[in-house]
Parts: C-alpha cells; structure tokens; sequence
C-alpha cells in the first residue's frame, strides 16, 4: 500500500510541519464516534502506530474537573485536532493533497489562492504526509499556533457572565444582540421582535421544516407601492440574503441579522434605503441549516453538515450545498457519508436544501416574484465568488456582468475602516497559481480542486431559477481564527458587508446617484473621492462602474482587462 512504509517514515518530517503547540495530546475516547471510528481505520490501513511519539512535550493546564467544565469538554473532544496550512504550488500536489484528504477522510475548511486549510487529528499527520509529495511535507504550518484548537473554540463561545439578549424595546436591546454570536433560540424571537415593531415594511415568512422540525425562517422586508389586485402588475423583484448553509460559519449567521437590522431601522430615515425597499423585497434567512447550526451550540462546534440520518448511523448529515440539483454529482465524488461533503445518494436528498428551492420556485410560479440577486454568505478566506461552481470548463452566459459587479462588491467591502481585501473570481477556481511569462505577464493556471463544487445553491440558483446575480460571498478571516472568528468582529464584518449590500442594491437600479450622497464622499484630507460616497452609519458606497468618467488603471474595468489578459 502506497502509505505503509511512508506513515513512518515522515514522523521525521513532523517537527518542520507542526511545532510544539501540535504535540499535545488528550484521550481519544471522548471523541466523536464516527471520527473515532474513522481515525480508526485510517490507522489500521496505513499502520499508524498506536501511541505515537511525541516530538516535544510541552506542560498544558489542565480544567478539572474536565467532564464537568466546558473547557474540559471542548479538550476532550478537539485536544487531539489541529488545523494545518498546506501551501500548494503545482497541479500535482493539488491532486495529491485533494486524493489524500479523500482517502483519510479530512476536513477541508478553505483552499484559496495557493493554500489548503486541514483539519485532521494530530496521529494522522504521518499518514497524510505520507501521501503528499516532498515539497508538501515541508510546505505546511499549523494555523493558530500560540493556542490548541479546543481554546480558540472555548474562546469563540459566549462566557456565561455576558449579558445575554432578551427581545425588548429597550434601546440598549439592539447593541447586545451583536455584542456576541446569538442561538437559535434568541434568534428565533428577535425575527418576531423585528416583524411585530416594524409591521408597515417586515414580515416573518417560513420556508418550511428542517429535517428534526425546526422552522426556516425568513424576514422580508420592503414596501409594496403596487397595487396586488392588477393582474398586470409588475413581478416584484427580490433579493436573497441567506446565511447557515453550513452551521459552523456563525459569522454568516450574525452578519444575515446584522443587514437585516440596519436596512429595517433606516426605511424612513435614509432616503437610500427607502428607495431600496420600495424598489425590491430582501429576503434574509439567518439559518438555512437550524438543525445544524443548534448542534454546534449543543454539541459539536465545528459541525458543519445538517442532521438527517446516513446509510452509516454513525455519519448524520449531508452537505447542503451539495445537494441541489444542478450539475449535482455525489455520485462521483465516492458517496462517503463521514465526509464533510458528503452530497447525499441522490439530488435534493437534504431536507432544507428541497425546502430552500421549493420555497423559490413557488415564489416565482405563485407569488410574481422575479429573484434578481443572491447573495449566499459563508466562512471564511475573504472571497467573493460567482458562478459557475460544478465546474469552469462552463463559462456562465452572464460572465461580464457576474464580473463587473464583484469586483464593485468586493470594493466596497474593502472601503470600510479596517481595509480587508476580498478576491473575486469563479467558485470553480479553488486554487489558481499564476505563472510568470514572457514580458512580465502573468499566466493563470486553475489548479485541480480540493473538494467537487456540484450542486451548489450558487449554481441552481443562477441557472435554474435564472438569479442574473448570485454570488457566494466568504467572510473574514484569512485563517488566523477560521470559523471561530471572535465576536468583536461581528459588527466591523456586518458593516462591511452592509455596505457590499448598499452597493448592490445601488447597482441594480441602474447606478443612480440618490439625492441625499451627492458631494458627500470625503477623504481624510477632505478631498472627495470620485465614485465613492458615504451614507448612513458610515457606510460607503462606490458608484456603479460604467457611470464613472473613463476606465482608468485603478478602475474595475481596467481590473478586469487585467485578468483576461
């Protein structure tokens, strides 16, 4: 077997890969009974030794008693895992590090531009790099070094001396709510909160039942000036903001409530956005995955899939964004049910997923709905994506358009006081390494994926349902906390996307200036920007692209003559 003789052979190589923050150990039992059994086999089948060596011992401080406290719990469960950085070059160590984690059965958390993000136990990183060629044995790190992955979770969580958020018309209501990640169980009432207080523009809509019974709720907010007893009236249009695809990613969640919030209290101060919910409905549904996103707060943290049953009992839950029913192809990808991405036996097998289109269709087919744009909001590495993700020998028929508008969105997002950059490309492209070539230029060469892109919501949405504008949209960090972004960065996060949000909005009406931006733009020194202005609770926007005077070098078309150069 390829792996045999190469599992120990590369326990050498594990002091260059993982310092000594990644030698720690804690009792295997009280992990997961599918990751225990996983473990498990991968160690039989590459002869991973029982107890492994450790490469430098380092002094933890242990909880006690550990059953009893969260911090006990949470190192009894992650205190064997870490999370590595994989910096990947070529199209062979793609390959082989995409075939490894499919073999091994690993949790892909984010590939980017030249890197792979893992996590994966600390007694599997022999067989791993004895998978991986040489250059990729020595090309990884661990990501948050000075801490075990169980602290930074421990830290992620709500402490219980944190004011918690009770629905209430008190003023000081609405600051708690985002001073922390939020439950379903507060989440649920603040929707009826914000439907009961602002009846004249919101309403609390459900898209159906999860698997387990919860509601998928929704809020839809706008204003309606037509009249709904003409039969020849307009199609409303509608925009989607959606959150909790995966449960882990809290941060989408936080940040889908955050806009809603915003957009709901500024109809009828801001002249923008009473243009904006006049001119469409916005659809925001913080959790598509309840299920899921109540057992990261009950159970497991890092859970990522729903919670329906598996032909493996001991492997619940399907990806959801896997499972819809454009270019679906679980099939392909080997049907393993402990995967993370796992798609299902079949096409919209995952009960929300079914739920979350049905639900669209109807509104289309029934209710005179015209869905114009998409925006599905994940975690994390910082990318705003569009389709097509099954695969990029497609090109969408929309390409430019799709183009023209993220790199409009991504700008924005990089307006706001903290300046973090947000790529944009095609969610085909996991990983594209750019070669130098004659004259200075730059080749792009799309690498093969870490993970099957097939039936995504991105892409139904697009193509099926025929969104002109869907884009996923990965939130921060790079990886310095992964999915475990600490709530300080909940709200920085909801205004950056609140004004990608603005933006968007701006440009589906064509890019108009509205009366209340003009001239209000400023720089520090006082000069005005051109095409970018400031609004309300000092969100930016920058002017649609085509209404600005030329395409200069550091304007969006001059981006994106670049990169089809």
């Amino acid at each position: 077997m390829r792996g045999l003789h190469a599992a120990t052979s590369t326990l050498t190589l594990l002091s260059l890969c993982i310092p000594t923050t990644c030698a720690t150990s804690h009792p295997q039992s009280q992990q997961p009974s599918w990751r225990r059994i996983t473990n498990h086999l991968v160690a039989k089948i590459w002869n991973v030794p029982a107890v492994q060596m450790p490469l430098r011992e380092k002094k933890i401080h242990v909880v006690t008693p550990a059953a009893e406290s969260r911090a006990g719990r949470l190192a009894a469960r992650y205190g064997q895992d870490i999370v590595l950085r994989f910096n990947v070059s070529t199209a062979s160590e793609a390959r082989a590090i995409a075939e490894a984690t499919e073999d091994l059965y690993l949790d892909v958390w984010a590939f980017n531009d030249n890197y792979v993000d893992i996590r994966l136990a600390k007694n599997i990183v022999p067989s791993l790099l004895g998978l991986l060629p040489t250059s990729l044995q020595t090309a990884c790190a661990p990501l948050m070094p000075e801490s075990a992955l169980a602290e930074v979770i421990d830290r992620s969580l709500p402490s219980a001396d944190q004011p918690t958020f009770t629905p209430s018309l008190k003023p000081s209501s609405e600051d708690i709510f985002f001073q922390d990640y939020q439950p379903l169980s507060v989440i649920s009432p603040w929707m009826r909160l914000m439907s009961s207080m602002f009846p004249t523009h919101v309403r609390l809509i459900s898209l159906g039942l999860s698997y387990e019974g919860r509601e998928i709720e929704a809020l839809r907010v706008g204003v309606h000036p037509t009249n709904n007893d003409d039969p020849d009236r307009p199609r409303r249009k509608t925009i989607i903001i959606s959150g909790g695809l995966h449960a882990r990613e809290w941060i989408s969640t936080s940040t889908a409530t955050y806009i809603a919030q915003k957009m709901i209290t500024q109809y009828g101060k801001s002249s923008t956005w009473t243009t904006l919910l006049e001119s469409f409905d916005w659809i925001f549904i913080p959790t598509l995955n309840p299920d899921g996103y109540e057992y990261t707060w009950s159970t497991d943290r890092l859970w990522r899939k729903n919670r329906q049953p598996t032909p493996l009992r001991f492997c619940r839950g399907i990806d959801l964004d896997r499972s819809f029913g454009f270019q679906w192809d679980g099939d392909a990808s080997g049907g393993n049910p402990c995967s993370e991405s796992y798609a299902g036996e079949e096409a919209w097998q995952a009960v929300e997923s079914r739920r979350f289109a049905d639900w669209a269709r109807n509104e289309t087919e029934n209710n005179n709905v015209e869905f114009t744009a998409l925006v599905d909001l994940h975690s994390y590495s910082q990318q705003v994506l569009y389709p097509y993700s099954y695969s990029c020998a497609a090109s969408p028929p929309t390409l430019e358009n799709l183009e023209e508008l993220a790199l409009g969105l991504a700008k924005s997002l990089r307006q706001g006081n903290h300046h973090h950059f947000y790529k944009t490309t095609s969610a085909c492209e996991g990983n594209v390494n750019f070669n130098s070539v004659k004259g200075g230029r730059k080749k792009k060469t799309i690498l093969p994926r870490i993970e099957r892109g097939g039936g995504s919501a991105l892409d139904w949405f697009y193509h099926e349902l025929g969104v002109k504008y869907a884009y996923q949209v990965k939130l921060r960090d790079m990886g310095s906390y992964g999915f475990m972004l600490p709530k300080e960065n909940i709200i920085p996060q909801g205004r950056e996307m609140m004004q990608a949000v603005t933006y968007l909005g701006r440009y589906l009406l064509g890019g108009q200036v509205l009366k209340e931006d003009e001239g209000l733009a400023k720089k520090k020194d006082g000069r005005a920007e051109e095409g970018v202005h400031i609004m309300d609770d000092d969100a930016v926007v920058v002017e649609k692209p085509h209404v600005m005077k030329e395409a200069g070098e550091q304007s969006p078309q001059f981006e994106l003559r670049k990169r089809r150069r």
